[in-house]
Order: C-alpha cells, then sequence, then structure tokens
C-alpha cells in the first residue's frame, strides 16, 4: 500500500528533507569549526607553555654551565698558585744550594790569598 502525495506536498516534503539534510550540515560544519579553534587555542596555550619551559630549561642550562666554568676555573687557579709556590721554592732551595757553594769556594781562596799576602809582605 503505497499512499499517493499529491505534487504540491512532494515539492513540500522534498524540500523539507532537503533542509533537514542541509541543516544538520551546516549543524556539523559549526562543530567542526568550533573544534577546531578549539584546537588552534589549545596549541597555542601548548605552544606558550613549551616555549616557557624551554626558557626556563635553557636558563637552567646556562646557569650550570656558569657554575661549571667557575669551579674549573677555580681549580686551575689553585693548581697554578701551588705550583708556582713549588717552583718557588725549589728555585729558593738552588740559589741557596748555590750561595753556600759560592761562599764555600770563596773562603776556600780566601786561605789561599791569606798566605800569598802574608808571603808577600814578609
Amino acid at each position: 500500500m503505497f499512499i499517493k502525495f499529491h505534487t504540491p506536498l512532494k515539492v513540500y516534503l522534498t524540500w523539507w528533507l532537503i533542509m533537514t539534510v542541509i541543516s544538520e550540515a551546516i549543524k556539523e560544519i559549526k562543530k567542526a569549526e568550533n573544534d577546531a579553534d578549539q584546537l588552534i587555542e589549545d596549541s597555542k596555550v601548548k605552544f606558550n607553555e613549551i616555549i616557557e619551559n624551554s626558557e626556563i630549561k635553557s636558563d637552567e642550562m646556562i646557569q650550570t654551565a656558569k657554575n661549571s666554568a667557575n669551579e674549573e676555573a677555580k681549580d686551575i687557579i689553585f693548581k697554578s698558585e701551588e705550583d708556582a709556590r713549588k717552583e718557588a721554592n725549589s728555585t729558593t732551595l738552588k740559589s741557596k744550594d748555590e750561595a753556600l757553594s759560592i761562599k764555600n769556594s770563596a773562603m776556600a781562596n780566601v786561605d789561599e790569598a791569606a798566605s800569598l799576602i802574608v808571603k808577600n809582605i814578609l
């Protein structure tokens, strides 16, 4: 059993069906646009968080590198001062030994010089 519709009713029902489909399509498009806008906004927030975290991390890395460099510089200075002290002490000891050696040589010559003077005077 088919219901026969008159032509104006067919046109109206067809028009109503088309409008309903179009209306649903428009609703879906608007929902998709809203979802896309929300996704864009969420992405912007996430991007800003990533940038902020990267800046914090890079500042921490720079500070760590500075601290490490300062410690290394202190160690180098300390070692250099220690090496210089050792070298100065070594040089001082050498100089004292050389001075004592020269003094001893001179003292040996003093006795000989005194002998020569005494011989020449007599």
